[in-house]
């Protein structure tokens, strides 16, 4: 797959993991120099940006949210609420637009407004929606939120993707490069010439404890994609880096899909199973039986579930051991993630 998604272990200085807080120092002195240290995108160079551009139309601009790739600012634009994001790639954005296009009353995606060059990189405007993070719930409030979210997954895996091709991570065209879904599990992300995180095998070899956990965990999956099914469906694949809306019980909005994939739709679930452990919070809740209940429910046969899942939180496993140690994360963060790996290539 070709985009590179943070994981929530990335947050863990936050508190999201039990092992103990790293300076935020220490942190930023490790982390990927990513476009949101970029002065071009700062408050004072994004309200001059979109007061030149729309002039008299925009105003009481303020930032609601920054990431590693881009950084979010709220504004008015003529009267209506809205949202500018600022990144040093338009990718995207541009995946963004094309998930927007399977919006459904179940599925909310902002409505992407433009997209530009702006100095030092690009800019989209969409529309704003509000809500509470997914990540910030507490488990009665997920538990009260799942209904909504299977539904909003229920939605994306009906998505029409017959004006499409391919597996894995589409791109800004709405096709995706691989043949197969076999093909797509088994391409790391970051491995092709314009991978944001080009170099990161040379990074994992200076973390000995996640080396030897991404070998073994590579051979099981390769053992496990077998399993896998050929069905194509529209897939978001990054659920916990602020980019669900919850209000009230509801999902309001699915945000950011640069992550945004074609393949099986249980590879969503997936996160929420592999991720449990990085939020207390969720540590009760068996997301894999909640998603049996609904899919009896709404009266869909899932073969081979619990194998699909297993071979998917591998790939998510591998996929954020190259991210994090790209990003030369401390040493305590790969083998937390190491053996969370491991106890999903064992099963």
């Amino acid at each position: 797959m070709n985009s590179p998604c943070a994981h929530p272990i990335h947050r863990w200085d936050q508190g999201h993991v039990g092992v103990g807080a790293v300076p935020a120092a220490d942190v930023a002195s490790r982390t990927i120099i990513s476009m949101t240290t970029n002065p071009m995108f700062d408050p004072t160079a994004a309200t001059t940006f979109l007061t030149t551009h729309y002039g008299a139309r925009a105003s009481t601009v303020a930032e609601i949210g920054r990431g590693e790739w881009a950084i979010a600012y709220a504004f008015t634009l003529e009267g209506a609420a809205c949202v500018a994001r600022f990144a040093a790639q338009s990718d995207d954005f541009e995946k963004d637009r094309i998930a927007a296009a399977h919006v459904a009353p179940a599925l909310p995606i902002p409505r992407i407004l433009e997209i530009g060059e702006a100095p030092g990189g690009f800019f989209a405007i969409s529309e704003r929606a509000y809500g509470e993070h997914l990540d910030a719930l507490d488990e009665a409030g997920m538990r009260a939120a799942l209904p909504s979210l299977f539904a909003a997954y229920d939605a994306a895996r009906l998505a029409d993707l017959s004006a499409t091709t391919g597996y894995g991570g589409f791109d800004a065209t709405g096709n995706a490069p691989y043949a197969t879904w076999p093909d797509a599990l088994l391409t790391m992300v970051g491995d092709g010439p314009a991978s944001r995180i080009r170099g990161w095998r040379e990074r994992l070899a200076a973390y000995p404890s996640a080396q030897a956990a991404f070998d073994e965990a590579s051979t099981t999956l390769r053992d496990l994609v077998a399993v896998c099914p050929a069905d194509r469906h529209l897939v978001h694949s990054d659920p916990f880096n602020r980019n669900i809306l919850i209000a009230g019980d509801k999902v309001t909005a699915m945000l950011d899909w640069g992550c945004g994939l074609y393949g099986d739709f249980l590879y969503d679930l997936a996160h929420y199973t592999f991720s449990t452990c990085w939020f207390p919070a969720f540590r009760n809740i068996d997301f894999a039986t909640e998603a049996e209940r609904h899919y009896n429910t709404i009266g869909l046969t899932v073969p081979n579930l619990r194998d699909r899942l297993r071979c998917y939180e591998i790939h998510i496993s591998l996929d954020a051991l190259a991210y994090n140690a790209y990003c030369q994360r401390p040493p305590e963060m790969l083998d937390l993630l190491a053996r969370r790996t491991l106890e999903a290539a064992r099963g």
